[in-house]
């Protein structure tokens, strides 16, 4: 953001002193729970029953997330049988249902059978999360991804946007949040730049985090050798490798395991236990590119994660896991037009051994791609495609998108079908396993609740007492107040009343008090959120002006 000195060492200072709608009911497992509980929640996006098949007969033995299937998980959205991942993600952490591209807040349209209507007034109101839930209750908190961190999918579990693509307000909302550990892609997001997702608004959140006391780690080692109690891991401009093309292509990069396993490590030091989501982002690219190896890669890379929190729980014996997948991708299937007639007399090493030979994703290979396309057959060779045909080679020289062939090339071989390059409206595997145990065929909601209730909160309480109407309630208060969007990029509150001036900047956890023209600055554990239309601020800070 560009602000005066005073204005700028004001936000720096802030940010040290930063501290369901269901129609099916899920099975909760009782226990006897000791304090403090801990939440696990992993997410593999974009995946699907059948890519989970596919991955198991890869690998050649049983997945960690086979031990603890526990049931379904019904994936559509408000207004559409097939959802995209910002109103899933907002669907498993909020527990409401919303729209296409909405992150953390109310539909504007509800169509879906079963679901309530909701006033008009409130479209688009911000709702609370589960994240937000623990801390609040004085847990630590963890935030990983593979893709930017300021993704669809880590940003409906930490933030609170019309659009998805709002990279900005996301990035700026997860840092004054004061996630203890965010681990993943994103670093362009946190400064200005020429680069597509470099903030627009001038503020550079990278010395925010160095006011706040973070240990900001870049690599897999600096992120091994930290023992800091606050990690914000930026280890890509963007998203990170797939897994199967790390040690090439980025061997500086930790692994999912390896985030996950360090992040427990460092929330599991709070007497008041943690929260942790955890998500294996690239699933859903590869499935949209049809990519067999890539969605592969990254399921056995998310197992590997989900191992680590199934391990932690099992000594733990107080935190529950759960591993899911927000919506299918793709439809892809073991049998193609190849099987049609031959399917019962297939064997496995048909659909597998033609998948062994490639050394790469599709986008890893194509990272090995000259300019002048002079090594095309090599290229081709790490994807699997080691003896192409003269069609096919001459296929690839003339394409516009080898890689769009190529991969046709590969599931052709080995009998893989898809039926699109989007996401799909499948009910999903559910997996569970703790003291409280969900099982039986859910609603993506209902997940959001049984973590609230097993950390001991209530969302609905939660979004009453985080998101309130701000112009309503200050008027009450006695105060005029307007929204002061000059610089659009850094839109602010102002209230004002007698020789009294509050303003709340937009997504931080700030509002300055001015009176006789003496500021004074206060910090919150709750952040001011502008949806397009009014402010929304907590009890917290409305306490102030008492």
């Amino acid at each position: 953001m560009k602000h005066s000195k005073k204005w700028s060492s004001l936000l720096l200072a802030s940010a040290i002193a930063l501290s369901s709608i269901s129609s099916a009911q899920p099975q909760v497992q009782a226990a006897q729970v000791k304090k403090p509980t801990n939440v696990i929640m992993l997410v593999m996006d974009g995946s699907s029953n059948n890519a989970v098949t596919l991955s198991r007969w890869y690998k050649g033995q049983s997945l960690a997330m086979d031990e603890i299937l526990s049931g379904a998980v019904r994936t559509y959205s408000a207004d559409s049988a097939i959802t995209d991942s910002a109103p899933a993600a907002t669907a498993l952490a909020t527990g409401h249902k919303s729209n296409n591209k909405f992150v953390g807040v109310l539909p504007s349209v509800i169509n879906s059978p079963g679901l309530e209507q909701i006033a008009k007034e409130d479209a688009y109101r911000p709702v609370a999360n589960v994240l937000e839930g623990a801390k609040q209750l004085g847990k630590a908190t963890g935030l990983i991804a593979t893709s930017e961190i300021q993704h669809a999918t880590p940003a409906g579990f930490s933030a609170h946007v019309k659009h998805r693509s709002q990279y900005d307000d996301i990035a700026e909302q997860q840092v004054y949040q004061n996630i203890d550990v965010v681990l993943g892609g994103g670093l362009e997001s946190l400064a200005p730049g020429t680069t597509k997702n470099a903030r627009k608004d001038g503020e550079n959140l990278v010395d925010v985090l160095k006011e706040a006391n973070y240990d900001i780690v870049k690599t897999r080692d600096e992120l091994f050798k930290s023992n800091a109690s606050k990690i914000w891991g930026s280890f890509a401009p963007g998203a990170l490798a797939y897994d199967l093309d790390r040690a090439t292509t980025r061997a500086s990069e930790p692994t999912l395991a390896e985030m996950t396993s360090k992040a427990i490590g460092t929330l599991n030091k709070n007497e008041h236990g943690f929260f942790l989501f955890i998500e294996g982002s690239k699933v859903d690219w590869a499935a949209h590119a049809n990519d067999t190896i890539g969605m592969i890669s990254d399921i056995l890379s998310f197992d590997a994660a989900v191992k680590e929190a199934v391990d932690f729980a099992k000594k733990d014996g107080n935190t529950m896991v759960i591993a899911v997948t927000d919506h299918g991708n793709s439809g892809i299937s073991m049998g193609n037009a190849n099987t049609t007639s031959t399917y019962p007399n297939t064997p496995v090493s048909a659909y597998i051994d033609p998948l062994k030979k490639a050394k790469m994703t599709i986008e890893g290979a194509l990272s090995q791609l000259k300019e002048d396309h002079s090594n095309i057959v090599e290229v081709a060779a790490l994807y699997g495609l080691d003896d192409l045909s003269a069609d096919e080679l001459a296929t690839l020289q003339l394409a516009n998108d080898p890689g769009e062939e190529m991969v046709k090339m590969l599931a052709n071989r080995a009998n893989i079908g898809f039926t699109t390059g989007g996401h799909t409206g499948d009910d999903v595997f559910l997996y569970s396993f703790g003291p409280s145990k969900i099982t039986g065929l859910v609603e993506n909601t209902d997940l959001a609740h049984a973590m609230a209730k097993f950390m001991g909160f209530d969302l609905k309480k939660l979004t009453d007492d985080l998101y309130i109407p701000a112009t309503k309630a200050f008027t009450e208060k006695g105060y005029t107040s307007k929204m002061d969007l000059t610089d659009k990029e850094n839109p602010k509150f102002i209230a004002q009343k007698k020789d009294v001036t509050i303003t709340l900047p937009v997504n931080k956890n700030i509002l300055i008090y001015e009176q006789d023209k003496t500021a004074k600055t206060h910090t919150f554990d709750t952040i001011n959120v502008y949806n397009g239309t009014e402010f929304y601020v907590s009890k917290k800070v409305l306490n102030v002006l008492k």
